[in-house]
Order: structure tokens, then sequence, then C-alpha cells
């Protein structure tokens, strides 16, 4: 709690006979009227302020916040815990065991390595789809799970035993984000002091996986950090960051017949991202929330990451206590939620004469009667496409994953389709969805819609066709949709009509159901829809994250040959949040984001090339036709289905013993002790080199010289592009290790198991196989040119290259480098293959502040140029000068010298993207963790 108390906002809150310490807003006039995010914020500072890191001033700034002012006060905020998931949660882990060794060496205690903020840590990216479209898919996918990552979990196991405050949820519980809202979150958090007193503060948080923004549909402000920063802020480090903007969004209006929360999110999504608001906190307001239920709110506040905000947040009210006595929350902790909601002028009740509409940086409205049914893709969430439109966008964007002057098919017929489009129509014009995935006609021109139809035998006998444009895979999935009960409930609502009507799904789909916890099993059971699922193949495959992060398994051995030997353009869709390339399964080029009713749909017609307004999904037994209108359920069924189906037992049982585990978990042997056995032979858990030859003091940063490009990368590079993540290929530079340490090519698993072992990570970091670098065009994948001999070569083999010689390396980019998912291995293994800085036109929040906490300069090129506009081709050598001003202080720009091969330069003034003094003292550093390190020993 507070050291100082400038205010005199200590006070208590008596709630069902049990008084409660609070820091009242009320003791410094002007809150009333902030955002409610902001309030949460300035309640931190109160209750944090020490006359140092947070003092009177910074409350002062947040009570005289200017909504039109651009943000410029930096503040500590302290979150009140931190929630992982295993991939990025394992190396947070390894980087806490290895600082309790590191903390010794320079004279500290290793005891003082431990959370001091809360720690959960839920498992559940390891599961892939192995196996599917069978009754027994759920038990043998968990036993694969346990195989592949047995030193994984006794590694945790051994975490929860070693530190204090840390709790992990076993594997085949659910996914962190849905467990976070069903069951971690409090909304309002309680902690007792030593002096016996209980304080009471906003439940709010950061997390290792960007998604974590779900939690803001409960109130809860939480978003998604690096590994790195989750690390400090477990070790009682603040955030650091700037009082945002806050962008107020007003719903009003209902959602229409046949339209889900999926649609209304895909919306917001693409609203959002064109109206820019990255680095902004997203506040829902105004009577309408009230409509909105729990569900939908966590499925909009899920998808902040991909319209670029901080956080999407709803405040509490109603609606939030009525999920909170669902959901199995005590009495007692709801009946403070609401009075702690309503003291603190935190609960939104716009029709309350007392209440006071906050103040917003900027406005947007939707009227939700106004959505229509959509998908989005072929590569990015943002990119969304009205369901009517959907045959003809795919049309268009097909021809971008083709061969133009490919034989049309191998039947020796022409099967393109010949479409043209009036000069009007939004898909020629480009003003629907991606403009680079648009056909590359005129307006009014026709687009022939390429094919090219192969045979292909299944295991089972089945002979078909494939084509592009097949729907290969069609999971549902996701911790986005997996949640909200409406449109789960419509999916198994539609298999039931469906199956009652004689459909079934197309032979090539490869189907699955993974459902983000155990509740949505119990209520489909109780719903008695399972049996109609399982007919269709969607049967359960586990409960983790699966497809949506590229664990949708192999396809079918004899569709992948087909696919792979005749370059097919062939689609997953899927009930995610993440579409981006290469990240779904790498035979699959194009990847669309569908509710769960949609995703059957899809599976049912196999193809994108479908008008579900025209074109039938097949025929009954009397030979009628039958339509997608045919088999959707209506809103009033499926609302009658959730009020029969899902009661709060089921969230009390599913998690009343969420930590033990099941018999697998509790049998796996545990090591033992405060420091961790680390095995030498491991290729899953290795120390690694961060700390070795740290000093108590770091060494003073210096301007970089000689550098030459490792990669020049355009637009939208995402962490998905940089970040190793999916299968590890067997040629690939990780695939060669893992050979080398005697692993056999079945048990590779994936980079995300293997996030543990920097040594398989900086292997398949820039590995992607749909990265472009431009320094070697026409080439997919993570190869570059190493520039000292004109080889072209592996990334990874050429900065190895660098490394020995001496030559330090610099990583050009485009717009919003480094967008989506928090992977701090993005920035750990651009740090360990020896990348000094990255110089992009601009960067996405989380990224760059881990780069930062790597010890990589970011760097920005100057407004409205680019390394195009200014005739960089990446064969320069780069000297950056200036890099050492940091050393005393902050800088605004570092002078860039890059000098081609026949002598002539070019010169430009990069702007410097360490936004806070805090960001600069990790810089200096060499990274958060030294930074941390030092202050502990100290």
């Amino acid at each position: 709690m507070s050291s100082v108390d400038t205010f005199s906002a200590r006070s208590t809150l008596e709630v069902a006979g049990t008084s409660y310490e609070v820091y009242r807003l009320t003791a410094v006039p002007g809150m009333e009227r902030l955002p409610y995010s902001l309030k949460v914020l300035a309640e931190n500072l109160l209750r944090t302020e020490d006359g140092v890191s947070t003092t009177a001033d910074h409350v002062r700034a947040l009570a005289q916040w200017q909504p039109d002012a651009e943000p410029s006060t930096e503040i500590q905020y302290t979150p009140a815990r931190v929630i992982m998931q295993d991939f990025t949660g394992v190396p947070c882990v390894v980087d806490l065991a290895t600082m309790r060794e590191a903390v010794a060496e320079l004279g500290g205690d290793p005891a003082t390595i431990n959370p001091l903020a809360p720690a959960e840590l839920v498992i559940d990216h390891s599961v892939q789809i192995d196996v599917f479209g069978q009754r027994d898919a759920f038990e043998r996918n968990v036993e694969f799970e346990y195989g592949r990552n047995q030193e994984r979990y006794q590694f945790l196991r051994w975490g929860q035993t070693a530190f204090d405050d840390f709790k992990v949820v076993p594997p085949g519980t659910g996914i962190v984000h849905q467990v976070n809202i069903e069951y971690l979150a409090r909304v309002v958090m309680t902690r007792e002091g030593e002096d016996g007193t209980v304080a009471a503060y906003p439940d709010t948080c950061v997390g290792t996986d960007s998604h974590t923004t779900m939690v803001n549909g409960l109130g809860v402000l939480g978003w998604g950090v690096g590994g790195i920063e989750a690390e400090a802020a477990m070790l009682g480090q603040p955030v650091s960051m700037l009082i945002p903007r806050v962008v107020g969004f007003k719903l009003t209006g209902q959602i229409p017949a046949g339209v889900t929360a999926t649609d209304v999110v895909l919306t917001i999504t693409e609203q959002l991202r064109e109206h820019g608001v990255v680095g902004k906190f997203v506040e829902f307001y105004g009577e309408g929330v009230g409509a909105v239920p729990l569900a939908n709110r966590a499925t909009i506040g899920n998808m902040s990451p991909e319209f670029g905000s901080t956080c999407a947040i709803f405040p509490i009210d109603g609606v939030t206590l009525d999920y909170l006595r669902l959901t199995g929350r005590s009495e007692d902790q709801i009946a403070l939620v609401e009075a702690y909601a309503k003291a603190q002028g935190m609960w939104h009740d716009p029709s309350s004469p007392d209440y006071v509409e906050p103040a917003y940086s900027e406005y947007l409205e939707l009227d939700l009667s106004s959505v229509v049914p959509s998908i989005a893709g072929p590569k990015r969430p943002q990119d969304r496409i009205a369901l009517t439109e959907a045959k003809r966008s795919f049309a268009g964007s097909v021809r971008n994953y083709v061969d133009e002057h490919e034989t049309p098919s191998l039947d020796g017929l022409d099967h393109s389709v010949e479409e043209t489009f009036p000069a009007s129509d939004p898909i020629a014009t480009g003003e629907h969805g991606d403009a680079s995935d648009l056909p590359t006609h005129a307006a009014g021109a026709p687009a022939r819609r390429p094919h090219k139809v192969v045979p292909v035998t299944l295991a089972d006998g089945t002979t078909t066709e494939l084509d592009h444009g097949h729907v290969v895979i069609a999971s549902i999935t996701s911790c986005t949709n997996t949640s909200n009960p409406s449109v789960m409930l419509a999916a198994g609502l539609l298999a039931k009509n469906a199956v009652e009507r004689g459909l079934v799904a197309k032979p090539w789909v490869k189907t699955s159901t993974a459902p983000g916890s155990k509740v949505v099993s119990d209520y489909y059971e109780k719903a008695g829809l399972w049996p109609y699922l399982e007919k269709l193949g969607f049967h359960l495959v586990g409960y983790g994250c699966t497809t949506c992060i590229g664990n949708s398994g192999p396809l079918p051995p004899e569709v992948s040959q087909v696919v792979n030997d005749n370059d097919l353009a062939v689609v997953s869709v899927l009930s995610g949040n993440r579409n981006f390339e290469g990240r779904i399964n790498p035979d699959v080029k194009m990847n669309y984001l569908a509710s769960p009713p949609l995703v059957i749909a899809y599976a049912l017609a196999g193809t994108m090339d479908h008008d579900f307004e025209s074109d039938p999904l097949g025929t009954d037994a009397d030979g009628s036709p039958v339509f997608l209108r045919d088999i959707w359920p209506s809103a009033d069924e499926v609302q009658a289905t959730i009020d029969a189906a899902i009661d709060r037992d089921m969230f009390t049982s599913d998690y009343s013993d969420v930590f033990h585990g099941d018999d697998r978990w509790r049998s796996l042997p545990t090591p033992e002790g405060d420091t961790f056995a680390w095995d030498e032979d491991s290729t899953y858990v290795r120390k690694p080199p961060y700390f070795e030859g740290m000093a108590r003091e770091p060494e003073p940063v210096s301007d970089i010289a000689g550098a030459r490009v490792l990669a020049k990368l355009g637009d939208s590079v995402t962490t998905d592009h940089i970040s190793p993540a999916g299968a590890i290929k067997t040629d690939s530079p990780a695939g060669r290790y893992l050979a080398e340490h005697g692993v056999e090519r079945k048990d590779f698993n994936s980079y995300g198991s293997r996030r543990g072992n920097h040594e398989v990570m900086i292997r398949g970091t820039f590995a992607n196989i749909r990265l472009r670098n431009q320094l070697v065009p026409g080439v997919e994948g993570g190869m570059t040119v190493n520039l000292l001999t004109g080889e072209q070569m592996s990334i990874y083999d050429a900065a190895m290259a660098y490394a020995d010689a001496g030559v330090p390396l610099v990583v050009l980019g485009g717009k919003e480098y480094g967008s989506g998912s928090s992977r701090d291995w993005a920035a750990k293994g651009t740090s360990l293959l020896g990348v000094r800085a990255v110089i992009a036109e601009s960067f996405e929040r989380i990224h760059r502040s881990n780069l930062i906490g790597m010890g990589v300069l970011p760097l920005q090129f100057p407004a409205g140029e680019s390394a195009d506009s200014l005739g960089l081709d990446g064969t320069e050598t780069f000297d950056l000068t200036g890099v050492d001003a940091l050393n005393s202080g902050p800088a605004d720009t570092v002078a860039v010298r890059a000098t081609k091969a026949d002598g002539s330069v070019v010169e430009f003034d990069a702007v410097v993207r360490i936004d806070t003094p805090g960001e600069a003292d990790y810089y200096r550093h060499g990274g958060i963790l030294q930074y941390v390190l030092r202050s502990l020993a100290a």
C-alpha cells in the first residue's frame, strides 16, 4: 500500500460486516469526469504513491487529464496480478530460474527472485490436433501432448513449488482467457497486510498473451505484454506508460436476426482499425452497454489487439454482477464488487440521476442493427468481408496465391470463372477489405477465378477432387468465440438442423471443436448437441488454443501431398482471432475468420467458392435443396437453449479443483529445490545466456558502426513472421539442431513447445514460411543474403557468420512493424541474432516495448519517409551516431549514414522510439531483466 497519502485518500469501506481499506477517488477533485479506465489508473497511483516513482503530481496529472491533449505524462502503473499461458510462460519461469542463479553471482539472495504479485499460468497452447473426427480424439491428443511436453510440464511443476504466489492450471482445463473470465478474475482484489488490515482495490492484470484484453469485458483493466515485461511485473516493477488517449465507443441498437457476436466484433475491428487506435484505450459507454451480454463484451475485448488498442474495456454494471453469479463467484465477492464500484464512481448506470458521462478524447458509435453476417481474411483480422460478398472477394484474393500461368486444371478443361464487376463494386474498387488482396483487374474488367482440379483418394478409399479455394480445415477454436455461449450453441443447433436435413461435411475437410473450457462441453451435453456435432466431424479434440495458434496438426497425408505437389491455394476457416500468413498450417495459404456456425457452414460447403444466398449446401431426403437460411437457428431458439442448458453448478463443479489436474499431471516426477537443476542434454529447457558476464554496473551504450542489414521487410510484418511458431521443418536450422541432438522427426514438436530452449528459438527467428525478405526477391521463408560473401543462406546462418566477423546487424521494416501477438521471442530472437537496431516506418506498441526490453534500439524513419523512398535496398553499410547520447538522458533522433557499394551515401535522422525515461533505463542496462536484476542485487 501507499507509503505517502498526500490527498488523505486512505479510507474504509464496510461491506457485509467486513471492513476494507480503500483509496477513495473522491479525495481528489476532477476524478469524477474521468473515463472508467482512467479511474482505475488513478486509484492505482493513489494506492502506490511513494513520493519517488509515483508522486502527487502524477495523481494530479490524471485528475487534470485533458481529453484532447497528446499523451505526455509518464506514470508508473502497478498491475495487481500477472497471467500467463504456457508458450510464453515457460520462458518466463526459465528466466526467473536463471535470475536466481545470477543474483547469487552478484552477491544477492536468490530468494529475492520471487513473484511479488500473484502469478497464474494456464497450460493451453500445447495441445495439437493430431487426431480428429473420432470419439477418442480428446484422450489421444492429450496423450500425445504429455508425451511431447513431459520435460516442460515437469519444469512448470517445479516452478509451482519453488516460487511463492505462483499457480499453474494443468493441461486439459481450458484456454487462459476463458479460465481468466470464468474463474481467475476477481474484478475487485483483496489482500491482507502485515498489520491484519484487508485492502480492496480494482483487479488489474498484465498477461503474456495479447488477448489478455478479453478480461476487459468484466471491467478488469488488463492487456498483453511481452514475457520480459511480465517477469518484471511479477518482481514488483511497475509498467512505465504514458497517460493515454481514451476513445469512447457508443453502442446503440440491437443485433439483427441471423447476426452473431462474431459479426459484431469483426465489424468493430474493421471500424477501429480504420479509425486508428494504436496505443489508445477504447472504452464502451452509453445506454446500449447494458444490452450487451457479458460474453459478447468479452468477445469484443478479446479482439483489442486486432484493432490495435491497448485495451477495449466495459465498465462494471448489473450485467457484470449477473455473470459473476452465474460463474460461481461467492455472494460476498459479488457484494464487494458492487459496493466498491459504486463507492468509487466506477458503476455504469446512465439512467441514474447521479451518473456523470465521462469525457473522451475521441468518439465513435456503432448501431448494432447495421451489422451483417461477415467473415475476415484471407490474412488479416481487420479485413472484414460481408458474407454476401465472400465468394466474389475470394475470387479476387486467390489470384495473389496462385501461379497465373499454370494450367487451369489437370483434367484438361478450363474451369476458370469469369465475372464482371461493375465500376461501383467495392470488390473492384478496393473499398472492401485489404486492397492488396483484391483482383488486379481494372474496375469493370473480367476477373478470372483460377481453378486447378486435382483428384485425390482419401484414407478411407473415397475418391474426390481438390481445387484452389477448397476448405481443408474448419475449426471451432480460440478464446474469442468458444467463451461465448450464443455462438457456440448457435453452432450446435445449426449442426443439429443440418444433420436432420441429411447434410454432411465434405470429406476433405479436417473438422474439430476445441472449447475454451469444460463448461462448454457441459452445456453441449445438457443440450444434447454433441451427437450432431460429431455426426459432422466436429468432435472434441482438446481444451486449448489449437488451430488459432498454429496447432491445427497435420492435414491427412494424402491431402497434404496433393496440396503441395500441385501448389494448391487451399483454405482454413476458423472461429479464431488471428489468420496471419503461415500461422494456421504450413500447407494452407489462405485463412478466414468466421463465427462457429459459419465454420460449420463452410465445412458443409467445402469451398470458398460458395454463395450461401444462392448456392444450396446439399439436398434433403426428398431431394429438395437445403440452403444455409433453412438450417440457421433463430435468436429465440439460441436464447432458449442458453437458458435451459447453462447453470451455476457447471462452473462451480468444473473449477472446484482447477489447480490439481488429472492423474497424468499429479504423477509427473517433480524436481525440488530453490534453484533448478538444468539438464545439459535437454532440448526443451536450457539456461539462457542473458546474464552471462553481467557486471554490477552496465557498460555505456555506444554508437553502431559498420552494420549490415539482416532483413529488409515490408508493411504489416507481424510477430508471427518474426517469432518462431508452428511446426519445425526438418531442413530448417532448428530441425538440423534437433536432429544433431538425437531428436527424431516425429518428436520435433512445435516451436512454441520449445520456447524454453534458446538454441531452438534463435534458429527459428525470422523463419516463417511466408516471410518475404526483400534482399532475396521472389523467395519466401527465412532466407537472406550474407552481404560479406554474396551467398544466399538462412537468416540464422547469416547472423552467425556476421557474428563471427564482428559485424553488428540492423533490420529495415515498413508500417506496423511487429503487429500481432505479444511474442517475447520476436524480440529475444532478434537480440540473440545480433540485431542492434530496427528501423521501421512505425511500430506496434508491445513489440516496440519488447525490443527495448531486450536491448534492441527501435528507430523510426522520418515522417513520410521509408526505406524505399530514401533509396535504400538493404545492401548498404549503416553507421548510427548519437546513440551514446542515451547514456545521459533521452534522445530524440539518431543520425543514420548508409553507404552503398559505389560509395554514394544516404543520410537521415531516425526518430528514437524510446518513449519514456523508464524505457531509457532499460535500454541503458541492456534490457529490462538486467535492470531488474541489478536493482534487486543492490
